[in-house]
């Protein structure tokens, strides 16, 4: 490493891991495969190597957890530049005899992007109701902090964020940051505190690491670059982790979830499309028609999932509407299975999940095993669970005399 800033940020990181903190609390490294992630995990490695050939026999005894949150909905392009060096990542820590340990977080089956848009009806998110940030990613990342916290009783969080990002990161990390103290105290998980290594990095540094220094898991970092360079538009980074409501969505972002719809314009996709990735396509189409759908009126409810009123009439999207976005969605992946075959929009969890909350809501008019069945001309074998469920919540409405209100369904 050349740059003396670079050796500084190595060093104090060698300082934080061995002597600042003589605890073994674990280190997690929020990683999303982005340049500033990819940038941190390189420096906090290089730590670890100096650290490995230090004399005394400290030596590397706190574990360091690369995580990566899948919201399921990722970019496919980034999904699997990202599951390949999450893999040399795990294979060289061993190598290396490195306590580098990878784990993967996804959300809970009941909070997947799919289930709650055609299983319960939420509408596509917006700015006025993001919902997606808090069950696609803040919950899948706190979920694995608790666990690290309760086994440690405290947890260090390392983030790439920069103060050289954008005006807004450079504000949020002067408020939180205190003088003299690299840890700030996490501002939602208890005993967990925050390190920002390369938070005064330039872009232009970062790149230099990326294209300069060989990757210390034997990746191919000119294949990160290419991506950025194939889905340029702004210069802005979307964690696929994130731990707090401070951090920006991937509304803003030049990678995020390829459904995001908190944006008028999907960017880096258009970008993809143009630059010859043009089997992305039809996920581009079938976002547009989301969002352009998202406020009609004809595909919504008057009332929200509990029941109550809905402002302007603008709740839930009716069941018959959930029921055609279950069939865009399958019929984009078999499109893009085309191109990709082991390529997934939607698990087969997921559209069993579905099936029991329309069961749940009533709606019998259509089924989950049929629409797969009318678009794949394959047998979806989910009868026995989806009947069983269908039988019992029909005896409940008999039960209640065919009134719905009386009966308490499941949000």
């Amino acid at each position: 490493m050349k740059n003396k800033r670079v050796e500084h940020i190595i060093n104090e990181i060698v300082d934080q891991y061995c002597y600042a903190d003589s605890t073994e609390k674990p280190w997690i490294i929020g990683f999303s495969g982005g340049k500033d992630s990819t940038v941190l995990l390189t420096l906090v490695w290089e730590a670890l190597l100096k650290v490995r050939e230090m004399p005394t026999p400290f030596q590397l005894r706190r574990p360091v957890y690369v995580v990566c949150n899948d919201t399921l909905v990722e970019n496919p392009i980034v999904v699997e530049y990202v599951e390949r060096v999450l893999n040399k990542i795990s294979v060289a820590a061993r190598e290396q005899d490195l306590p580098i340990f990878v784990k993967k977080t996804i959300p809970r089956l009941e909070d997947s992007f799919w289930v709650n848009i055609i299983g319960k009806g939420y509408p596509v998110p917006n700015n006025a109701f993001r919902w997606c940030t808090d069950k696609l990613k803040i919950k899948p990342t706190s979920r694995f902090i608790k666990e690290q916290v309760a086994e440690n009783n405290e947890a260090i969080i390392l983030i790439g964020t920069r103060s050289a990002e954008s005006a807004t990161r450079a504000k949020s990390i002067k408020k939180h940051e205190i003088k003299g103290k690299r840890l700030t105290k996490h501002p939602n998980e208890s005993n967990t505190f925050v390190y920002a290594p390369i938070k005064h990095l330039l872009t232009e540094e970062v790149w230099g690491l990326i294209n300069n220094h060989p990757s210390p898991w034997k990746a191919d970092n000119s294949e990160l670059f290419n991506i950025y360079v194939n889905a340029s538009a702004d210069d802005y980074e979307c964690p696929t982790m994130v731990t707090s409501k401070e951090h920006s969505s991937c509304g803003q972002s030049r990678f995020g979830c390829w459904t995001c719809t908190v944006v008028k314009v999907d960017k880096s996709m258009t970008a993809l499309i143009g630059n010859g990735f043009e089997w992305l396509k039809p996920l581009l189409t079938l976002r547009d028609k989301l969002d352009k759908e998202r406020n009609d009126l004809k595909n919504r409810m008057p009332t929200r999932r509990d029941g109550s009123p809905a402002i302007n009439d603008m709740g839930t999207y009716w069941p018959h509407y959930r029921a055609s976005i279950l069939k865009r969605v399958l019929e984009t992946q078999k499109a893009l299975q085309e191109t990709k075959p082991h390529l997934e929009l939607i698990t087969n969890q997921e559209l069993i999940a579905i099936q029991v909350i329309w069961n749940r809501d009533l709606y019998f008019d259509k089924k989950v095993s049929l629409i797969y069945n009318e678009v794949f001309n394959i047998k979806l074998d989910m009868k026995d669970k989806a009947e069983r469920q269908e039988k019992e919540n029909k005896l409940l409405l008999e039960a209640c005399k065919n009134d719905v209100s009386l009966i308490n369904f499941a949000a």
